[in-house]
């Protein structure tokens, strides 16, 4: 087992695997930026390195900095975490070159995985179904509009050399189809360093469900059954659940099983996602393969009772997988809320500051990772997640509950949140009832206008009431249901001035 790790990452991630660390007795190093040098995993680490200036690419993205830290401070392995260069072919090998482990599958998986083309050709020779287009990289405009017109619109734009949103783009007419890939070339370059896209037939109103796989090194693979992730605003995940509204045992089976093909198919090793969209028929195609944690890991862990940030370190590390298939049972409901600096009633533009005040939520059933705390400067430079609010509960319908009694518990004072947006999913009847898919967002909660006022305005009245009945002896002149809440809430001001 390793005795020291290196944490290449920041946020809430950073002190989740931390504290997975800690539990181990593995000794863990932090890295920070100029932005991050008072931040939460910084402190939870046993050591913390300063990497560079704030912006990523000077400081989290910067390879060499990191690899020569990691010697410096004489680890054994290095967690990538997600994001930044969790699924960086380069930075697996690097490691390797090393003799660092990267938590992670091998620089040679990651590099046929993370090329969304050769991933699925690799599929196709498994027999893995997969979504109907061009497995091939667009050569020209040309080539382009031959292959719309053969698959027919509406297609999907994809770069072929990353995902999480970048570079996608759906197409319904041709008159839109030359505009828009080159739309989805430029963002594809920007986030990738690559602008190569392909095409393939865009499903309409599908469900985003992916299966999460642990694999060892000597050929053992097992899925930890599914998670629902359909709610998504411009193709990043909002909210994920798990096991599935849809799933029944049968189709969980055949999923399940078609996961750890893909994985098998791929020489994949480690902790890892395969991500299907699933049509109104319930039929399955394969979308890709997230080669790391996944942000919504917890959902999976909250139901299985299986640490997945303990097994890709013990994997890492030569274990064999000692779990097997049918050792893995579903167990009762969670539902994850990704908690984000945006605002949600402007369009969720960022929202930067420091947190004046949290109040996060308690009792049974609850589970926060965050990255933040009271007095911390929420930085302009990283993505805007914070932390994760996760609930448990024996079925759906508590779980929802639980989630909304959480949600109006959690206050995050001095920037905007996500919270008053997950407060409107959780009251939706749609997703009560789980008849929801990738176009929810859009489609449903695109057309209700959000009442923060109407909310703050409701809590007001509700300590007024209690006021109310706390007052009725200093207000013996008059009614209590004669009196104006207004009048009785400028009475009572005065009396604590008096």
């Amino acid at each position: 087992m390793f005795k020291k790790i290196l944490v290449a990452n920041r946020g809430e991630i950073a002190v989740r695997v931390i504290r997975a660390c800690k539990e181990m007795d593995i000794t863990s190093v932090a890295i920070f930026s100029d932005a991050d040098k008072t931040a939460l995993h910084t402190s939870y680490a046993d050591e913390a390195h300063y990497i560079g200036m704030a912006p990523a690419n000077e400081s989290y993205l910067k390879i060499e900095k990191i690899i020569e830290i990691a010697k410096r401070a004489k680890v054994d392995a290095i967690h990538p975490g997600y994001g930044f260069l969790a699924e960086n072919a380069e930075f697996a090998k690097k490691c390797e070159e090393n003799n660092l482990i990267f938590i992670g599958p091998t620089s040679k998986a990651i590099r046929l995985l993370g090329d969304k083309i050769a991933s699925k050709k690799t599929m196709t020779k498994a027999g893995i179904p997969v979504i109907p287009g061009e497995k091939g990289k667009l050569k020209n405009n040309k080539e382009a509009l031959e292959i719309a017109k053969k698959i027919g619109f509406p297609i999907m734009i994809k770069a072929a050399a990353g995902g999480g949103g970048k570079g996608m783009r759906v197409v319904r007419k041709k008159e839109e189809l030359i505009s828009s890939l080159k739309q989805a070339r430029n963002e594809a370059e920007s986030a990738f360093g690559n602008s190569a896209v392909f095409i393939e037939k865009f499903l309409e109103s599908p469900r985003h469900i992916e299966f999460q796989i642990l694999a060892d090194n000597f050929g053992n693979v097992i899925h930890l059954g599914e998670r629902e992730c359909s709610v998504q605003r411009r193709h990043q995940k909002l909210i994920e659940e798990s096991p599935s509204p849809i799933m029944t045992s049968d189709l969980r089976k055949k999923m399940g099983e078609t996961a750890v093909r893909a994985a098998k198919a791929s020489n994949y090793s480690n902790a890892g996602t395969v991500e299907f969209m699933v049509d109104e028929n319930r039929n399955f195609y394969f979308l890709e393969v997230n080669t790391r944690l996944q942000v919504e890991h917890p959902v999976t862990e909250l139901v299985t009772g299986i640490d997945i940030v303990k097994e890709q370190i013990r994997i890492a590390s030569g274990e064999k997988l000692l779990i097997k298939q049918d050792d893995i049972k579903i167990n009762g409901s969670s539902i994850e809320c990704r908690i984000s600096a945006e605002d949600p009633e402007n369009n969720f533009v960022p929202s930067t500051g420091k947190i004046t005040k949290i109040l996060e939520p308690g009792g049974p059933g609850i589970r926060i990772e965050s990255g933040v705390y009271e007095g911390f400067e929420v930085p302009i430079y990283y993505d805007p997640l914070i932390a994760k609010l996760l609930v448990w509960a024996s079925t759906r319908k508590e779980a929802i509950s639980r989630m909304k009694r959480a949600l109006r518990e959690y206050q995050i004072h001095g920037i905007k949140t996500t919270i008053p947006f997950h407060r409107l999913v959780m009251e939706n009847e749609k997703f009560k009832n789980g008849d929801y898919n990738t176009t929810f967002i859009d489609n449903v909660l695109g057309k209700i206008k959000y009442k923060k006022k109407n909310y703050e305005i409701a809590a007001i009245a509700v300590v007024i009431k209690k006021r109310m009945k706390e007052m009725r002896i200093l207000i013996s002149d008059e009614k209590v249901e004669s009196v104006s809440p207004w009048k009785l809430a400028a009475r009572n001001s005065m009396l604590r001035k008096n």
